[in-house]
């Protein structure tokens, strides 16, 4: 079998694919032929539930080898001990589609059948794709649940938006079977950043996600930024062989692979961190941070009382302008402006004031633009005048096309 060109870091490799009991399991089939063709070895263990959408014989067919299911099958001798085995011969597990049960069992360390036994045991790392009506994605036990796998040190893939098995639309779909395929590849990577990558040498500082300004314990202050634009960024330049610093507001993203992520919650701790980490080669502040914040913060629940209250606000320090103010010659610095009008002028404008060497225009009220989408539709501009004015694009590309043209800015060798 001749391992897929885009991935010959697939060929040879030794994957487990555990399969729960939602619809999507279906696409199980597809996913495995992509891993097959790419020249992986694939050992796919269900759950009993899972029997309910597809069959092991379709499953064990498209992998060449028996589907498991029972942690003590009357089949096979010595399979008690199988989930260690196979924990310990893995590359990666994938766990696609991970029903809300799964999660939850995976979680709490529940071991009752083959697929979570060999989870409890495996030594490699864990993908879990997580697949549910949208209401129960976002249910706090669920979060809680996730939160706590990403606590483990596992991936978790954030689900797709789209059409359910409910008739409803929104956010729990299985992400499709390409795109587990391409992430199981990052995560496979030996070599995670290219050595001989544009970047190789450099150190790259990206701010995402939004702020979080508290009024009291339960309320704040916030704008609707997903960090996806931010998260594309931090994972374009660890694939050009940067060193990247993520910092990040709050947001439900997996951390690209190669990346080192720093959280922070308010506009002040982000401005701690970044100023720290200043020194990069190259700053990318694509976080949407909060230009005002309460001048006091209750520390009890704010109770409601007749009548009108009066929030009294502060600004906020400017990050971007004091890093502008303090840059080396040697330094390349990005912001992003978000318009709702005249913004061209206004981008130009911060691109001097802040001593910018590119800014990225993103006209939020344009189709497939602004916050929490898959999409953007933005302009380039740089200080010798240049502006480029770019199509609707992934969020990726617009990451990718942003790097592409940063790169010949560096004159100076990497260290």
């Amino acid at each position: 079998m001749t391992a897929n060109p885009r991935h010959p870091d697939l060929a040879g490799r030794r994957l487990l694919l555990g399969v729960s009991g939602g619809i999507a399991a279906y696409k199980a089939v597809e996913l495995v032929r992509l891993l097959k063709k790419a020249g992986a070895d694939v050992q796919v263990l269900m759950t009993s539930e899972a029997k309910r959408f597809i069959t092991p014989l379709t499953l064990g067919t498209v992998s060449e080898h028996p589907v498991l299911s029972d942690v003590f099958s009357v089949e096979e001798e010595g399979s008690w001990t199988r989930h260690i085995t196979l924990g310990r011969w893995a590359d990666l597990f994938v766990i696609a589609p991970a029903t809300a049960q799964t999660i939850a069992k995976l979680a709490y360390g529940f071991s009752d059948s083959m697929l979570t036994a060999t989870a409890l045991a495996a030594r490699c790392p864990l993908l879990i794709c997580p697949a549910m009506d949208h209401d129960m994605l976002v249910h706090p036990a669920t979060q809680r649940n996730m939160e706590v796998l990403t606590g483990f040190g596992h991936v978790v893939m954030p689900p797709a938006y789209g059409s359910l098995a409910s008739g409803l639309v929104g956010q729990g779909r299985l992400p499709e079977p390409e795109d587990i395929y391409s992430r199981i590849s990052e995560l496979l990577k030996s070599d995670v950043a290219d050595a001989e990558g544009p970047l190789s040498g450099r150190s790259v500082l990206v701010t995402a996600g939004p702020t979080r300004e508290h009024l009291d314990p339960v309320r704040y202050l916030s704008n609707p930024s997903s960090g996806k634009m931010g998260f594309a960024v931090a994972e374009a330049a660890v694939r050009r062989g940067a060193r990247v610093t993520l910092v990040s507001g709050p947001t439900f993203i997996e951390t690209p692979a190669g990346v080192e992520r720093i959280d922070v919650e308010s506009a002040a701790q982000m401005y701690d961190i970044v100023m720290a980490r200043r020194d990069a080669d190259l700053v990318i502040m694509a976080a949407a941070v909060a230009d005002y914040a309460p001048e006091e913060t209750s520390s009890h629940k704010l109770k409601k009382e007749a009548g009108e209250i009066t929030l009294r606000l502060q600004r906020t320090r400017d990050i971007l302008r004091e890093i502008g103010e303090r840059r080396s010659d040697e330094q390349i610095l990005v912001g992003f402006a978000m318009e709702t009008e005249n913004g061209l002028v206004r981008a130009r404008e911060k691109l001097e004031t802040k001593h910018l060497d590119w800014i990225v225009l993103n006209t939020v009220t344009e189709a497939g633009s602004g916050f929490a989408g898959d999409t953007n539709r933005v302009t380039l501009m740089n200080r010798r005048g240049a502006e480029e004015q770019l199509p609707l694009l992934s969020k990726r590309e617009v990451a990718d096309a942003l790097l592409d043209r940063i790169e010949s800015d560096f004159t100076r060798p990497a260290a």
